[in-house]
């Protein structure tokens, strides 16, 4: 993808690795971080040189816009280990595209692509025993973008720092999920930073989420902020339905992240002859659909999780439960891609990408 010239990282390796201190059998997601991290900060209006160093605490002036302003934007990646110990990324580029256009949206400066796939790379070979083989153990990987610049102007910043820092993950289950469909709230509107992965859009997620909550639900499946007639995001992935054998998912907006587990889906969907729809959904149809017992199946679909099936919604106090299948959607698209990222499987589409 790229030419590696490893000669342009500083590397600078820990002393003590705190890899014998981790239980991998009992993680919890994103609060363990391997031995090293990668940084690279924008001066005088260019990228210097980057660095990989131990993992460690950053010190940031108390001034510095991100905390004032939120310029702030982020990806979420996994890496995973074969039975061979080859490690793996799937779809590294889709990432790197995205980070740059969620930073163009926040007047952030985009980052070089040599310098994002060699960091990833090099810090990946570094810590490489963080990552465990095995389907279900992981790699979390989080790219990262904040404004540095000491200065409370409302005013883009003119520092900023680019980093990457790697959280090994177990799979990612938690229980049987319901959700409301949102009738006040809403997560983005049009013309908004939506489609970004900018961090104050998660943030404005976690109030009417500790909503839903409190009423026994696990997450919320987003409404257009205009009418909340049509559905469109659940909680932080991409929603998917089943009507009987249609599988539907709202179009890409301003409002609704190009998720790349969502777009893989889709091509999933083509290479099996699957029927799907990418058109706007309703509320309306869907609760008809389940009154109908028409709606088979809804998942989501996200990085963290791969595919998280949904077994129940409410909304305006109406409750429903979706059937429980043997030969589901949501299995068969977790089965293929899973396989594809642990290298078990053919890779029609060069998606898997290897460090």
């Amino acid at each position: 993808m790229v030419n590696i010239n490893k000669h342009r990282i500083e590397v600078i390796k820990t002393q003590n690795s705190k890899i014998n201190e981790v239980d991998f059998n009992s993680l919890s997601f994103g609060e363990i971080f391997t031995d090293h991290m990668f940084e690279c900060d924008f001066i005088n209006g260019k990228w210097q040189k980057p660095k990989i160093r131990p993992y460690e605490a950053l010190t940031i002036d108390p001034s510095a816009r991100v905390f004032h302003y939120g310029q702030a934007v982020f990806e979420g990646m996994k890496a995973y280990k074969d039975d061979n110990d080859v490690i793996w990324l799937f779809r590294p580029d889709e990432n790197f595209k995205r980070i740059n256009k969620s930073a163009a949206r926040l007047a952030i400066p985009e980052f070089p692509e040599d310098y994002f796939f060699e960091g990833l790379k090099e810090l990946l070979k570094l810590d490489r025993e963080w990552i465990k083989k095995g389907v279900g153990n992981s790699l979390y990987v989080r790219p990262f973008v904040i404004a540095t610049e000491p200065a409370i102007a409302a005013l883009p910043a003119e520092q900023y720092k680019f980093m990457i820092i790697c959280s090994p993950a177990k799979s990612y289950y938690t229980g049987e999920v319901r959700v409301l469909f949102a009738k006040k709230y809403s997560r983005a509107a049009s013309g908004g930073t939506g489609f970004a992965k900018a961090a104050g859009n998660y943030a404005a997620q976690f109030y009417p989420t500790n909503l839903a909550n409190k009423k026994g639900y696990q997450q919320i499946i987003w409404t257009d902020a205009n009418t909340h007639k049509y559905l469109e995001e659940a909680g932080t992935m991409n929603i998917f339905f089943r009507v009987n054998d249609t599988l539907l998912t709202a179009p890409i907006s301003d409002r609704i992240l190009d998720g790349i587990t969502r777009k893989s889906v889709i091509e999933l969907a083509k290479d099996y002859n699957i029927d799907f729809e990418i058109r706007p959904i309703t509320v309306k149809e869907i609760k008809e659909a389940a009154q109908n017992h028409e709606l088979k199946e809804i998942f989501g679909a996200g990085t963290a999780a791969v595919i998280n099936p949904i077994v129940g919604f409410e909304h305006d106090g109406s409750k429903y439960e979706l059937p429980k299948l043997d030969n589901s959607y949501a299995s068969f698209f977790k089965e293929k891609l899973t396989n594809i990222q642990y290298n078990k499987a053919e890779d029609i589409h060069n998606w898997r990408y290897k460090v």
